[in-house]
This record gives structure tokens, C-alpha cells and sequence, in this order.
């Protein structure tokens, strides 16, 4: 796959600006590791690459197992993950393919019993800034692995 264009270099002020929301959006009270498995699941979702490979090497390095890495495309017939990681994914889901009618009040329901409030908004924003990153990825052919170095990414040892 060839790069179609280098978004940071053609509009850097955009960029930083998408960078330091998803950065806020992170600075919130949800733990750096159900983050990832979030970002995992959208970019599945989204078919993005470049993300999918980003975000299993950062779930990795923030002391992700591999085997839950790959049941998280799996998540409801998988036992490895919690209620309040559960409720998660099919909040990510909701929010990565819209439904024509709207969020399903079970759903809803599920993710506020595992989450408050406060979380729930953050969880939200985290999920619209992966679905930013993966639009923009796609668009622009973005090639996984390619910023690992930048990243820090190369130290997550997969083989």
C-alpha cells in the first residue's frame, strides 16, 4: 500500500489540534489499558491499519496480554473480558456504526451501569477521537508500523 499523502506536513495545525484533543481525552479518569482495547475495537471495526497496528503495541506495552489482544474481535464469546470492558466494546460499536434510529437503550443502559457519568463522556470522546484518527489513516493510506519509532512502538516485541 502507498502513502497518499503525509496529513501532519499538509496541515499541521489540524493535526496538532485532533493530537491534543485525543490527548485530553486521555488525560480523564479511564485506565490507559481499556483505552486501548477501545481504540483496538474501532479500528477493527474501521478496517484502519495503521491504528490497529498502533494500538496493539501500545495495549502490549501498557501490560496487555496477547491472547486478550486477539479475542477482542471476539469480545462477546470471549471469557477474558469484564463487565465494564464489555459494556465498552458495545459502546465503541454503537458510536462506531451508528444505528438509522440512534443508540439502543440497552446499550445505553449497559455502559451507564459500569460507567458514571463523567466516565461515560470521556469514554465517548475517546471514541470519537479513534474514529477521527481512522478516517484520516484510511483516507491517506497511512502504513502500519511506519511511526513506531516516533511512537515508542518498537519496543513492544512482538515477533
Amino acid at each position: 500500500m502507498t502513502p497518499r499523502l503525509n496529513a501532519l506536513q499538509q496541515s499541521p495545525e489540524l493535526y496538532k489540534k485532533l493530537s491534543d484533543y485525543s490527548i485530553a481525552a486521555k488525560k480523564g479518569a479511564l485506565d490507559a489499558g481499556l483505552l486501548a482495547l477501545i481504540e483496538i475495537r474501532a479500528s477493527q471495526m474501521n478496517g484502519c491499519a495503521f491504528c490497529l497496528d498502533m494500538h496493539v503495541k501500545q495495549a502490549k506495552l501498557h501490560g496487555e496480554g496477547e491472547l486478550r489482544l486477539h479475542h477482542v474481535a471476539i469480545w462477546r464469546e470471549s471469557p477474558l473480558f469484564s463487565a465494564r470492558e464489555r459494556a465498552a466494546f458495545a459502546w465503541t460499536e454503537v458510536l462506531t456504526h451508528l444505528p438509522a434510529h440512534g443508540v439502543p437503550d440497552a446499550v445505553y443502559e449497559e455502559v451507564r451501569a459500569e460507567f458514571p457519568e463523567k466516565e461515560l463522556v470521556e469514554l465517548t470522546h475517546n471514541v470519537m477521537g479513534i474514529n477521527a484518527w481512522n478516517r484520516m489513516s484510511i483516507a491517506f493510506r497511512n502504513v502500519p508500523g511506519s511511526a513506531d519509532k516516533a511512537f515508542g512502538l518498537d519496543k513492544a516485541q512482538f515477533s
